[in-house]
């Protein structure tokens, strides 16, 4: 291999500024305790040999990776890509490196993927998404790197973790479906056995139902998976159940739940109103375009990210639960 092809080091660069390799790392990590002249000196051979600092060997002797992991159900989602963006500015903006990673199937995949990030050392972990398995909390729980819950629920408090008040959010919802005249109101969401389906959004539905003087019965809440196939297979049953609205909990279910009502000749909002939960992009493009809980998702990973740097500098947390504002965007598949 010739030298051109070597990858090229930190002690190559300091041999051919004739300085040391501290002096190097100070240069490349923009430390000011360096002479102008020698930092010009630094930077001339760096950018003559191409140099490019590898962040896990720039950390070793901090012990710091400058590299955090996140994880998300998914890659294509877009209430996830939207918390990323957040999440990644902030990131920049501390000069920490990113590694993206999505769950897979099975919980042994998941207790892999999140082992093989703590083997690339990471500094901390930003973990997205509605379910974790007890597998993988507890390996959460085993870890000495610091975990923050975006946008995700941890019931036990453990983590720190940003959200919205899903109780509240919910109970608004079902109260502006009430006010507009429906007496049967269907809940279409996730598995009822993630805490912020069971614990939070079926309490806030719960909530606005009895405040409303109605009363509930289990056979209106649908259980399904988050996809656009799902929500339009589940249409025949709500509007079996008589439901005259009905709140989904994530937009690629409720589009499919829109579609499916449309190609059965129902009118939208005339007939059957319908409230989504996320406020994606989705909700602009559907016709009509869908009435949403608005989810602050750029800022939520971006405080997320932000707790997290605090955590990885031992920093004081006064609360580790932080819930942001929220607020019900009202489009064409409402009548108010």
């Amino acid at each position: 291999m010739n030298k051109s092809d070597k990858e090229i080091t930190i002690t190559d660069v300091a041999r051919q500024a004739g300085v040391s390799m501290a002096t190097v790392s100070r240069v490349v990590n923009g430390n000011n305790n360096v002479k102008e002249t020698t930092r010009k000196k630094v930077m001339e051979v760096i950018d003559k040999l191409h140099y490019r600092p590898n962040a896990v060997a720039r950390g070793l002797a901090s012990k710091k990776s400058t590299t955090i992991g996140v994880i998300l159900p998914s890659m294509t989602d877009l209430l996830y890509a939207n918390l990323a963006k957040g999440i990644d500015d902030v990131a920049s903006m501390y000069k920490y490196n990113i590694i993206l990673t999505s769950l897979k199937n099975g919980i042994g995949s998941e207790q892999q993927l999140f082992n093989d990030l703590l083997a690339k050392q990471v500094d901390g972990i930003i973990y997205m998404g509605e379910d974790v398995s007890n597998v993988l909390y507890k390996e959460m729980s085993n870890s000495r790197v610091p975990i923050v819950f975006a946008g995700a629920i941890d019931p036990d408090g453990e983590f720190a973790s940003v959200n919205i008040d899903y109780v509240t959010a919910v109970r608004d919802v079902i109260k502006l479906l009430i006010d507009s005249g429906n007496q049967k109101i269907a809940m279409v969401t996730g598995n009822l056995d993630s805490p912020i389906n069971s614990k939070y959004r079926l309490k806030g539905y719960q909530q606005a139902l009895e405040q409303a003087g109605l009363k509930y019965s289990s056979a209106n809440v649908f259980e399904t998976v988050y996809n656009l196939t799902a929500g339009a297979a589940a249409w025949d049953a709500i509007h079996d159940s008589g439901a005259t609205a009905a709140y989904v909990s994530n937009d690629l279910l409720a589009a499919g739940v829109l579609n499916a009502a449309l190609d059965a000749g129902v009118r939208i909002p005339e007939d059957f109103e319908l409230v989504t939960g996320s406020n994606t992009i989705l909700c602009d493009v559907t016709r009509p375009q869908m009435t949403s809980i608005a989810q602050p998702l750029y800022d939520i990973g971006a405080v997320a990210m932000r707790m997290l740097t605090k955590l990885m500098n031992d920093e004081n947390i006064q609360d580790k639960t932080i819930r942001l504002p929220y607020s019900l965007i009202k489009r064409g598949t409402t009548k108010n």
